[in-house]
């Protein structure tokens, strides 16, 4: 059982696009899951430039099994996990995990091994090599987060990509905290 710093980890039922039914997605959250741009980007402006990057947690450890699975990677190969609170207008509005393994980050990539507090999308989104496998939607169980999500009780949207950079995968999965609330 995992401890309170130490949050269940997320086993949604991840769906593209094109499987969800008709309606099943709210109109509102169709324009933030389907869209294939930078969500960091969209979220800097929906803040007014009031945005920032907190790093909730950063290690070497083993995806789960759908994330794996979603990268292709054989049993107990371990990655690059990177948890974030993507904080606009001063509240938490997307939980985003990002696994990267161990071999994408050799090489020219090396440096997302030191990202720091800068967004890992503003990074993939200048780089010229990338591209981006179909956008995964899923109703997220808030417990599975992090406490200081304050998501307990609530289901959420999320939405997961592979990305690619010089043809090596990482999973960016981005989920929409119930604090999110960007202004038109």
């Amino acid at each position: 059982m995992p401890s309170p710093s130490q949050p269940k980890i997320l086993e949604p039922r991840w769906r593209t696009l094109d499987h969800c039914h008709d309606g099943a997605i709210p109109r509102y959250w169709q324009q933030w899951l389907e869209d294939r741009g930078s969500l960091t980007r969209r979220l800097v402006s929906a803040s007014g430039g009031d945005f920032r990057v907190e790093i909730l947690r950063q290690f070497v450890g083993l995806p789960t099994t759908v994330e794996a699975r979603a990268l292709r990677l054989p049993p107990q190969r371990r990655a690059l996990i990177r948890e974030v609170l993507l904080i606009g207008t001063g509240t938490p509005w997307v939980f985003a995990r990002s696994i990267v393994p161990l071999a994408t980050l050799r090489g020219k990539l090396r440096h997302l091994r030191q990202l720091d507090s800068r967004p890992l999308g503003e990074l993939l989104f200048r780089d010229n090599s990338m591209t981006r496998d179909p956008v995964e939607v899923a109703r997220i169980d808030g417990a599975t987060l992090p406490d200081i999500c304050a998501a307990r009780g609530q289901t959420l949207w999320g939405r997961r990509s592979v990305f690619r950079l010089q043809g090596k995968p990482l999973l960016v999965s981005e989920i929409f905290l119930p604090g999110f609330n960007p202004q038109p």
